[in-house]
C-alpha cells in the first residue's frame, strides 16, 4: 500500500499530527494507539470507540500492518516456538517465543539479513536485504502473543540483524512497546544485542535507558575475534571494552558478554583465562553458549565437559558465568537457520502460507 501510511510506524505525537490533518481531536490519537499497539487491532473496523466517519477517513489514507505467520515450529519440550513471519513486501523474518520460570520472552529480528558477517551466525550468509521498521518489529511480538495467548514480558533484540545498525527504528520500537498505550514491557526487561558497533553503544549509553546490553564477544583477543566478528577490525576489543565500561557507568546496568564456544577455535584453557583477565573488574556477566552448528561455516560445539571446564576457568577470575540453557535446538531456533531451511536458495520472497506440526520438519 505505497500511497497509505502504516500507523504502526508512527509515534504518538506523529499520530496526533496525522489525525489532526483529518480533523480529529488530539485525544483520538491515544485511542488509536491503544487499539494498534496494545489490543493488536488489524483493521479500523475494530475501533468501535471511534466514529464510523473517522474510521472511514482513516481507512482511506492509512493502514495497519499485521503479522503473517508462514511457519511455526514447536520444540519437543514445548518451551520454545520458532516463527517465520511474512512481511508485506514478500520478505521473511524469524522470531522465537521462549518459556522461562520467570515468564515468557520473545526474541525478534531487527533486519532482513545482516551485513556484519559474523562467522557464527546464519542470518548474514546472504548479507543485508533491508532494515525493518519499528512497526515490523512490533508485529513480531504481537503475532507471538496472539498465537500463543501468552503475555510477552521480556523482549530480546537478538534475532536476525544488528539492532544498533538500525538504531532509530530500534529506539522507536522500545519507546512504543514500553509506553502506557503499548504492551508496557519494562525497560529493564529488554535486552539489545550488538556485535560491537562502538559509536552506537556510546550513543545508546547517552540515552540513559536501563536496557540490558548483550555484546557478542566470542573471543578474548583481536586476532581471533577478527576472524569471528569482522567488525572487530574497525572497532577492536580495547575500544569495545572502553565503550562497555562507559555504558555500565551511565546506565548502572551489568553488561552481558555472549561467548559462543566453537570446538577447537575459541574453547581452549588459555582463551578462558584470557577472557577472565579481559573482563576483570567490569560490571559484567559471561553467557557461555555451545555454538549452534552452522554447516556452511564449519562450526560445531565442544563437549559438555569442555564447556564446564571453560566456565570454571573464567570464574576463577571473579567473573560471573553461566552456560545458556539449550532452547530450540531441534527446531532451528538459532538466527537464520529456519529461514534458510525453508528457503534454501536464499530467496526471501514467500510463495504462500506454510504449515507445520510441533517438533516435525517442514
Amino acid at each position: 500500500m505505497p500511497d497509505k501510511i502504516n500507523l504502526k510506524d508512527l509515534t504518538l505525537s506523529e499520530l496526533e499530527f496525522f489525525l489532526s490533518r483529518l480533523g480529529a481531536k488530539k485525544y483520538r490519537a491515544r485511542q488509536v494507539a491503544e487499539w494498534i499497539f496494545q489490543k493488536g487491532a488489524d483493521s479500523f473496523r475494530e475501533m468501535t470507540d471511534l466514529s464510523l466517519d473517522l474510521r472511514e477517513r482513516l481507512a482511506a489514507v492509512a493502514w495497519i500492518s499485521h503479522p503473517k505467520i508462514l511457519a511455526r515450529r514447536t520444540s519437543k519440550r514445548g518451551d520454545t516456538i520458532k516463527y517465520l513471519f511474512g512481511l508485506d513486501d514478500g520478505q521473511v523474518v524469524e522470531s522465537v517465543f521462549m518459556k522461562h520460570n520467570y515468564g515468557h520472552s520473545a526474541c525478534i529480528s531487527t533486519q532482513v539479513g545482516c551485513r556484519m558477517g559474523c562467522r557464527l551466525c546464519a542470518s548474514g550468509l546472504e548479507g543485508l536485504v533491508r532494515n525493518l521498521s519499528s512497526g515490523e518489529m512490533y508485529d513480531q511480538v504481537l503475532g507471538i502473543q496472539k498465537d500463543t495467548g501468552k503475555r510477552v514480558g521480556h523482549l530480546v533484540l537478538m534475532g536476525a540483524g544488528e539492532p544498533l545498525d538500525n538504531y532509530d527504528a530500534t529506539l522507536a520500537l522500545i519507546k512504543q512497546i514500553t509506553a502506557p498505550y503499548g504492551l508496557k514491557i519494562g525497560l529493564r526487561h529488554i535486552t539489545i544485542s550488538t556485535c560491537g558497533l562502538v559509536p552506537r553503544i556510546r550513543k545508546l549509553a547517552a540515552e540513559r535507558l536501563p536496557l540490558t546490553l548483550a555484546v557478542s564477544l566470542h573471543a578474548p583477543n583481536d586476532p581471533l575475534r577478527d576472524t569471528l566478528v569482522p567488525v572487530n577490525k574497525k572497532y577492536p576489543i580495547a575500544e569495545l571494552m572502553s565503550a562497555c565500561r562507559d555504558y555500565a557507568r551511565e546506565t548502572g546496568r551489568r553488561i552481558t558478554f555472549e561467548y559462543a564456544l566453537i570446538e577447537g577455535v575459541n574453547d581452549r584453557n588459555e582463551h578462558a583465562s584470557e577472557l577472565g583477565r579481559l573482563l576483570s573488574g567490569m560490571l559484567s556477566h559471561v553467557n557461555l553458549i555451545p555454538a549452534n552448528p552452522v554447516i556452511e561455516r564449519g562450526i560445531a560445539p565442544p563437549s559438555r565437559e569442555r564447556v564446564e571446564c571453560f566456565k570454571r576457568l573464567v570464574e576463577k577470575h571473579g567473573i560471573a558465568a553461566t552456560v545458556r540453557r539449550e532452547l530450540g535446538a531441534d527446531i532451528d531456533a538459532a538466527c537464520g537457520q529456519l529461514r534458510r531451511r525453508v528457503y534454501p536458495e536464499g530467496c526471501g520472497v514467500f510463495p504462500g502460507r506454510l504449515h507445520d506440526e510441533p517438533g516435525k520438519p517442514l
